[in-house]
């Protein structure tokens, strides 16, 4: 199992959005946390499983206390929530001010986050929606512990480019460098694309080759469908069959991508690290 993190430059491309909707149709137990350090949005357009409102003090803000003192991976769950359709939350911050008492602890929150794929009670993959990325951002921190970081763009020339940029500093800071199309390095760097279906295969195709001239480190892993009616619906806001959503119907295309190209090897790797008395446990 492995730590997915989700990212973006400027713009809207709806990192929220994504990380919810990865989340829910991913095929393992998940868990999904909000790290942006500007704050989190599901307090806001989330209800939690007993019908009423998320509590805003349980989730990032309490778990800066604990990892203080060192954080088991185990730990995380004392600080999660439940939204109403089951997904398990770990709640962002209020504001971004907030953030000053996650000082120093990014690198501990990003090993926590990916040792609880080798729990031996409860294992489980970690999407972390990162938000907004720059050079300073210290959700950075967190990209060195996954195995994969995803960053969202939409398909305008400027967004594209941006990516692009964005794709190659991070391979620098990352991986020491460009690498050749064949030379990917760890944690992998993915680009999701948001993007209307009707072209959405040939856009993917146009900006992979891209990312591959441009010696960025990246590769497009997929495209989230731009269906504004499904992102209502799984914020809540509009009725309607969400499973059939263009963005559902999308989102588990990406992850099913996702799992066919490095499912095999997160979990081989999670299991070479348990000692064997922990194989197969179960959630």
């Amino acid at each position: 199992m492995a730590l997915i993190a989700l990212a973006a430059d400027k713009g809207s491309p709806g990192v929220t959005t994504a990380a919810v909707a990865l989340a829910a149709v991913w095929p393992r137990r998940v868990l999904l946390a909000e790290t942006d350090p500007a704050g989190g949005d599901l307090v806001y357009r989330s209800a939690a499983a007993h019908g009423g409102p998320l509590n805003p003090n349980t989730g990032m803000l309490s778990i800066a206390a604990t990892a203080r003192r060192g954080l088991v991976p185990d730990q995380l769950w004392d600080h999660v929530q439940p939204l109403s359709g089951g997904l398990e939350v770990l709640v962002g911050l209020g504001i971004a001010e907030q953030a000053a008492g996650l000082a120093g602890l990014w690198p501990t929150l990003g090993h926590a986050f990916a040792s609880l794929a080798d729990s031996p009670h409860a294992p489980a993959d970690v999407i972390a929606d990162c938000g907004r990325i720059s050079g300073d951002t210290p959700a950075a921190e967190l990209f060195p512990h996954a195995s994969l970081v995803l960053l969202l763009s939409r398909t305008e020339p400027e967004a594209l480019a941006r990516v692009r940029d964005r794709a190659a500093a991070l391979a620098g800071k990352l991986h020491g460098g460009p690498r050749g199309a064949a030379a990917l390095g760890n944690p992998l760097i993915g680009v999701v694309l948001i993007a209307d279906t009707g072209n959405a295969a040939k856009l993917a195709s146009q900006v992979n080759d891209m990312l591959v001239r441009a010696q960025t480190g990246a590769r497009v892993v997929g495209t989230l469908a731009d269906d504004p009616a499904g992102a209502e619906q799984l914020a809540g806001r509009r009725r309607g069959r969400l499973d059939k959503s263009l963005l559902i119907r999308s989102a588990r295309k990406v992850t099913a991508d996702v799992y066919q190209q490095y499912g095999a090897a997160w979990t081989v790797h999670a299991q070479a690290q348990q000692p064997p008395q922990a194989h197969g446990a179960g959630r």
